[in-house]
């Protein structure tokens, strides 16, 4: 035995659930619990849909931010290149050896530091990015500007 309900519906669905019922081996309750059923099947659905959608928007702003790294270590690199292209005097044929010597030894403690650097988790390029870029927190509230801003009879002391 299945549960009973009395629900009040529109007329216009009422009708439709007649319209259906017509057919052979329907009634109006097996439409009706028909349609209650994809009803809350589609709830579900929504609620899987919605947490799709949070993690690809979560996905899409760490793409971003990847995205503006990416950039920011390019441009920095194009940037030293072309300082360095631009800065270094070309070496005499004499001092070549010296100069590649000097050059090797440079590299090996570039490449030691960077070993370092990323052993211990420090990221310098992002330090100084994060250094450069402002926040929200860097910026006056409207709670400390307005408290910074005499009004009343403390404005009027001051403009005396």
């Amino acid at each position: 035995m299945k549960p009973r309900l009395h629900p009040y519906v529109s007329q216009e669905n009422y009708d439709r659930v007649r319209v259906m019922a017509a057919r052979p081996n329907e009634t109006e309750s097996s439409v009706v619990d028909r349609a209650l059923s994809f009803y809350f099947v589609g709830r579900h659905d929504d609620l899987r849909d919605a947490a799709i959608l949070r993690r690809l928007d979560r996905l899409t702003r760490q793409f971003s931010r990847l995205e503006r790294n990416d950039l920011i270590l390019t441009e920095t690199n194009a940037l030293f290149v072309r300082y360095f292209m631009t800065m270094t005097p070309p070496v005499p044929p004499s001092q070549l050896d010296a100069a590649r010597a000097q050059g090797a030894a440079r590299f090996e403690r570039f490449v030691e530091s960077l070993t370092e650097g990323l052993r211990a988790g420090r990221r310098l390029l992002q330090r100084a990015v994060d250094e450069v870029m402002a926040e929200e927190k860097d910026f006056f509230s409207e709670d400390d500007f307005a408290g910074a801003v005499p009004s009343g009879p403390e404005r009027e002391a001051r403009d005396a």
